[in-house]
């Protein structure tokens, strides 16, 4: 049950006084004052709403606003229970008088409420937009989708349509997705500027030498290249076919799970991707931004598989062809029919399965979300404590990736001609210095 003395700081509130006279008018502190909301509380528990009534109204004469808001608060619902719907929302309007106050949101969700009944529509959005203003995450997406039905009715097309899609989560356009594009773009265009030597290297200095993900560099310490790779590609095709796929994929996952996991979820997945190749690849040199797009695959993947996200008809058809899509990448990465790098692709993937796993998507709906068991799901303490430790799991098994490619790498014959010295060459020597050999060469990643 909804208790009008949630929310409020009931220390010191330990009973009613004996001689406690509910129907007096005279002042009282608060201890008393929260006490009487307490026991108000109880009886409309035990559905004695009129006893409820005069505690509640007793409170009122206290000086501390947040339980005289409370108080009134509770006046309105045992009005309301006792079906004097009017002199309910007088209450509840009341309450809203005094701002900013532990029941200020649920207060307007019952003015908004009995505006509806009332049939006052420009009333009930202006109270569902002071709503919107206080909701907490998990009510947001209801109250916008109020708002968008009741704008609707009004004849608003616009402003429906507007609070429809803030319901769906996808109200903003998916910024973060756009400015990867955009960088990478940049980065690769600004790349291709540079030649390659004869034996495939790019020349010494030149922007993909210093971004491209260099395995015998990594081994020699270089671990940015990790995640630089992303930003480099290997020819306009490549870069093309790469930025079609995060279009596609990173702005649906940018509005399932909002920037900073987005974010968050494209550096690790990418990572995971370099790991992947680092450790089993075969090829010295690769670029692309495979990695991390496959792992925004997995993390779709799993967000709607598995916690079940309530999209709209055009997420549901991006996310219908996930599967296929993974599943036809990998098939021609193995089948050897062009230079791709499947161990990078496998990594990303993995990674982002894993974490869409641990963290459900918080920016739309799920069906978890929208239905609780009556025994109620996992404390949010319980929550946080799985989403760390699988966080620190992918973080201990990227670490060990690293750890064990790098050995790999060390013992390379073309880490011990480049690197087999106490300090690493110059640059250009270090370059100039690269075998000239079939074995060492580009994957597209």
């Amino acid at each position: 049950m909804d208790r009008a003395s949630n929310g409020l700081n009931t220390q010191g509130a330990i009973g009613l006084p004996l001689g406690f006279d509910p129907t007096s008018s005279a002042p009282i502190d608060r201890a008393t004052a929260v006490a009487a909301v307490i026991q108000a509380d109880d009886f409309m528990e035990r559905s004695e709403p009129e006893s409820a009534l005069s505690h509640y109204s007793r409170a009122t004469a206290c000086t501390d606003r947040d339980v005289v808001a409370a108080g009134y608060y509770g006046i309105g619902n045992a009005l309301y229970r006792m079906d004097h719907e009017a002199e309910a929302r007088e209450a509840w309007q009341r309450a809203t008088s005094f701002g900013e106050t532990p029941v200020a949101y649920r207060v307007w969700r019952q003015v908004a409420a009995a505006l509806v009944r009332e049939g006052n529509v420009g009333g009930a959005i202006d109270a569902y937009r002071q709503c919107e203003k206080r909701a907490p995450r998990e009510d947001r997406a209801e109250i916008s989708s109020r708002l968008g039905w009741l704008n609707k009715e009004s004849g608003n097309s616009g402003a429906a349509n507007k609070y429809f899609a803030r319901s769906r989560g996808d109200s903003l356009p998916p910024f973060l997705t756009y400015l990867i594009i955009a960088v990478t773009a940049v980065a690769s265009i600004s790349a291709f500027a540079s030649q390659t030597l004869s034996n495939g290297a790019p020349i010494p200095g030149s922007l993909m030498e210093q971004l491209q993900l260099d395995k015998l560099a990594i081994a020699h310490g270089e671990l940015y290249r990790l995640l630089s790779v992303t930003l480099v590609h290997a020819n306009y095709l490549h870069l093309i076919f790469n930025m079609y796929a995060l279009w596609y994929a990173g702005q649906l996952v940018e509005r399932m799970y909002g920037v900073w996991l987005f974010a968050a979820f494209y550096v690790v997945c990418g990572i995971a991707g370099s790991v992947g190749t680092l450790v089993f690849g075969d090829a010295i040199w690769g670029v692309g931004a495979s990695g991390a797009i496959f792992g925004l695959f997995g993390v779709i993947l799993i967000a709607t598989r598995f916690h079940h996200t309530v999209l709209d008809a055009r997420s549901r058809a991006i996310s219908s062809q996930i599967g296929m899509l993974i599943v036809l990448n990998l098939v021609i990465g193995f089948s050897g029919l062009m230079n791709v790098d499947n161990f990078a692709h496998i990594g990303g993937l993995l990674a982002g399965m894993w974490l869409a796993l641990i963290f459900p998507p918080g920016q739309m709906p799920t069906l978890a979300s929208l239905w609780h068991s009556p025994g109620g799901g996992a404390s949010s303490a319980q929550t946080m404590g799985v989403r760390l430790l699988g966080s620190a799991a992918l973080v201990a098994v990227l670490g060990a990736g690293v750890v064990i490619g790098m050995s790999k790498w060390q013992a390379s014959p073309y880490y011990q001609y480049m690197y087999g010295r106490i300090e690493a060459p110059a640059p250009a020597v270090a370059a100039a210095a690269q075998p000239a050999m079939e074995t060492v060469r580009l994957i597209v990643k």
